[in-house]
């Protein structure tokens, strides 16, 4: 199991805890993304695929708003967890286990949106891998469909390397949740540390490590055109609401 597998099925039963509310913003995120779609053409009737749904943010949004989704991912702690909590909120979504580097082993038909939110393509730690990706996505797109997929804004990061991000600081009937990353930087690659302080009825403190390479727009929007993507359009927090830029990208 590689670094990415361990530090997902690890966090799975905490990761909704890095947010102040996790079920309002599966419903924030999903009128965003619902925008962007409905700006590009599509409507509910479109077959959505999540390639890296993690707990099910973004898919379980969708769902409840009456979006067709199907939603993958490499944790199998994490695709548990989506599984319950798909449940939880009556909604009906197809689940696998899936390589987004490999989609091709797992799904035989062709969706017309493939999201890929919060950050997962930068989880390809070499531009080889990134490659194989955005092939292997492309490659369960229709001709017309679009790639949704959210980065974090690395053309600003990468001009100072910052040792760490800002903490978020959630307050509580019961007290309050602290949680922030720690960065070791290796050139564009850097390995993430990240801290969740629960201050609440008791302290406890939980530390999990992953690896990124920071990965900048202008290759990704190359891998992107050179995949068979007539368009790559970037859109940015101000934009959109969303916390991190957002690529929108078209299969010719």
């Amino acid at each position: 199991m590689d670094i990415t597998q361990t530090f997902y099925d690890s966090l799975a039963t905490r990761y909704d805890r890095l947010f102040q509310d996790w079920r309002a913003t599966t419903k924030e995120q999903a009128k965003i993304l619902e925008k962007i779609f409905r700006d590009n053409g599509f409507d509910r009737s479109a077959r959505v695929l999540d390639c890296a749904c993690g707990i099910g943010t973004q898919a379980i949004g969708l769902a409840s708003l009456g979006w067709q989704v199907t939603a993958s991912d490499i944790s199998d702690g994490e695709l548990a967890e989506a599984k319950k909590r798909a449940e939880d909120n009556a909604v009906s979504i197809r689940f696998e286990h899936a390589d987004f580097r490999a989609l091709e082993e797992v799904f035989e038909d062709k969706f017309d949106i493939i999201i890929a939110m919060d950050n997962a393509l930068p989880h390809m730690l070499t531009a080889a891998d990134l490659e194989k990706a955005v092939g292997s996505i492309l490659g369960r797109l229709r001709q017309g469909g679009i790639l949704v997929a959210s980065i974090r804004d690395y053309d600003s990061l990468l001009k100072e390397k910052p040792p760490y991000s800002p903490p978020y600081i959630h307050r509580t009937e019961r007290g309050q949740r602290v949680s922030f990353q720690t960065w070791v930087w290796n050139d564009d690659n850097y390995r993430l540390t990240q801290y969740m302080i629960d201050d609440e009825e008791t302290l406890t403190v939980s530390r999990f490590t992953c690896e990124y390479r920071a990965t900048r727009r202008e290759e990704l929007t190359h891998l992107l055109r050179a995949a068979g993507c007539a368009e790559a359009e970037w859109k940015f927090p101000e934009e959109t609401d969303f916390y991190q830029p957002i690529v929108i990208a078209t299969k010719r």
